[in-house]
């Protein structure tokens, strides 16, 4: 690899500095987040799916300078989905105790 001959956009869109979506590591962070923290994870959930839509977008502009982030980006929507999930499951699951619990006593 020639690393003298090659342009400046070269460079960067070899070694992804500069190709870096604003939002891809906040999405990533607020999706994990989202599935660890339970209590927050529905916010958390929202959060990272507003901020991956602005992402989206900025991704459809270019897509082959932005391919690495925005598939970090991806994930953290994916996680995001599964924390929302998780999240509504454990509400609907302590409504269904809570009910269940009043009908014993």
């Amino acid at each position: 690899m020639d690393v003298y001959n090659e342009s400046e956009e070269q460079l960067y869109s070899k070694f992804g500095e500069k190709n870096n979506l604003p939002n891809a590591t906040a999405v990533l962070v607020l999706g994990i987040l989202s599935i660890v923290v339970s209590g927050l994870g529905f916010i958390l959930g929202i959060i990272a799916i507003v901020l991956h839509q602005k992402d989206k977008e900025i991704f459809l502009a270019d897509k082959k300078r932005f391919k690495v982030s925005y598939d970090a980006s991806k994930a953290g929507f994916i996680c995001a989905i599964v924390g929302i999930s998780l999240s509504i499951l454990s509400v609907l699951l302590f409504l269904f105790l809570m009910i269940e619990a009043v009908e014993f006593i």
